[in-house]
């Protein structure tokens, strides 16, 4: 109902299971990028979600559970019968790659981006050897805004960087301010898109 591009900055094949983290402006977000990546790949890749969102109604649990193998994290005070670090890596383990948006909220203010939460880090540092690809979505808060059901049909733009790793004896706060500072560098190369917002598909 919306029009997507993929934009890739790097030649990188991601043949190993990864870790996709994006900015989150919407519940659509993890359908764009699960939409732009190739086939294989695709076929590979769990969203990370919130479990109260994603299992309060049937439609729901079939769109997030059924149609796009989410793995369901316990949140908001909830009691998790898995630790959610253990649960990621487990499915890295086993051959999954993830989409994650560690901002950890959808993002509703002003700003371009949140603060990162420090879950990205505890993963990392659980599998140094995982690339962590940033992925900056834009126009979506547009095209399908909070408490909004029916989309605008504005050309969103899903942006790849080149991915990192945490650093031997890298910090959680060097490590989480490089991480968030890849993806403002996105944000900036899509500026002159994003004003141009009115672009149709």
């Amino acid at each position: 109902m919306t029009a997507v591009r993929g934009v890739r900055h790097s030649d990188e094949a991601y043949t190993e299971p990864c870790v996709f983290y994006a900015n989150h402006a919407s519940h659509g977000d993890f359908i764009l990028i699960w939409t732009v990546l190739p086939p294989g790949l695709r076929a590979a890749t769990r969203p990370v979600a919130g479990a109260d969102y994603w299992q309060a109604s049937r439609l729901r649990r079939f769109i997030g559970v059924d149609a796009f193998r989410s793995l369901l994290i316990a949140r908001n005070g909830e009691r998790a019968d898995i630790d959610p670090i253990t649960a990621m890596t487990e499915a890295l383990d086993q051959g999954s790659s993830l989409i994650v948006f560690p901002e950890g909220t959808r993002n509703t203010t002003e700003d371009r981006l949140l603060p990162l939460k420090s879950g990205i880090f505890h993963l990392a540092e659980a599998r140094p050897d995982v690339d962590f690809v940033p992925v900056w979505i834009s126009n979506l808060n547009r095209v399908l805004p909070k408490g909004e059901f029916l989309p605008v049909p504005l050309l969103c733009v899903v942006r790849f960087g080149a991915a990192l790793r945490l650093d031997p004896g890298e910090s959680k706060a060097a490590f989480l301010e490089r991480a968030r500072d890849r993806l403002l560098a996105l944000a900036d190369e899509d500026e002159p898109a994003r004003n141009r917002g009115t672009e149709q598909p």
